[in-house]
């Protein structure tokens, strides 16, 4: 089998264009894999994943073609190696734990990302917890009156290691509106899903004061509204008045990690495509 390819693409919903897309696979000799389709009433647009073995297909070719039949239907799209890892730039601050299952499950070959840098406005020795290995760290520090000068430095290592995602590993920094519309749709961050509940200093510990019955993460595209940006995953954890704040702080780490691990594995593998403020995602 040969390298097989993802195509994703959104339109208006019309009739006939899950029978034209894979037409168009079959009369160039491609084998689907796997396909997904959503169309959305209120948007009134069309949704779809198609994953292929090109078999004896030129790429190149395909791309070509297809952009000829994309163009007369308004269609945004992509077509991507499916296998090939993405580069991934990974910021953090001091709660390393995010960071630290990411990076595990890249080495242990579950997560398909390539780590080409990881920065952070604390040093290398506030992230003891991490093995971080020879993976290239970046110290950047962070004051009010810096802000810029050192979003411009995070955009000139996106673009020298070729980043085509940046993913926000509890990285205690908000991003200026500039940033964010730099990296629009490439970037993920975490938060517990108490926003806008409980903000500030020790969220687990006012969620435990109120008695919460129930804790949770979301993981979210970056825009210039705060930790409002497209959902792609959520999950909770049921907790009781037995559970400490210390309880809430550890189950709230775990949920954390998972929550964006799963987040960033969905988009890379392209299975979350934009609507506006929601997302469409075709869970594997």
């Amino acid at each position: 089998m040969s390298d097989p390819l993802v195509l994703t693409l959104s339109c208006a919903d019309r009739p006939g264009i899950t029978a034209n897309v894979t037409g168009f696979l079959f009369e160039h000799g491609c084998n689907i894999l796997e396909a997904r389709q959503f169309n959305d009433r209120e948007s009134d647009r069309f949704f779809m994943r198609i994953a292929f073995d090109p078999l004896e297909a030129d790429p190149d070719a395909l791309k070509r073609d297809f952009a000829a039949y994309a163009d007369r239907l308004g269609m945004d799209w992509k077509l991507a190696k499916r296998d090939r890892r993405r580069r991934v730039l990974i910021m953090v601050s001091r709660f390393d734990h995010c960071l630290a299952d990411l990076l595990y499950r890249w080495r242990i070959g579950e997560l398909p990302i390539e780590p080409v840098a990881i920065v952070s406005n604390h040093p290398r020795e506030a992230i003891s917890h991490t093995h971080i290995g020879e993976v290239p760290f970046h110290h950047l520090p962070v004051t009010h009156e810096t802000k810029l000068d050192q979003e411009a430095q995070v955009r000139a290592i996106a673009e020298e290691t070729d980043t085509e995602l940046v993913v926000l590993a509890r990285y205690m920094q908000i991003l200026s509106d500039e940033q964010a519309a730099h990296f629009a749709a490439r970037c993920i961050n975490i938060h517990h899903s108490f926003l806008p509940g409980f903000k500030g200093a020790k969220p687990y510990h006012q969620a435990h004061a109120r008695g919460v019955k129930m804790i949770g993460a979301t993981a979210h595209y970056v825009t210039t509204d705060l930790d409002e940006g497209p959902i792609i995953h959520q999950d909770v954890e049921p907790i009781s008045h037995a559970d400490s704040p210390e309880d809430l702080v550890r189950k709230g780490r775990d949920i954390e990690s998972r929550v964006l691990a799963e987040a960033v594995r969905m988009h890379v593998e392209e299975r979350v495509l934009i609507n506006g403020q929601r997302t469409i995602v075709f869970r594997s």
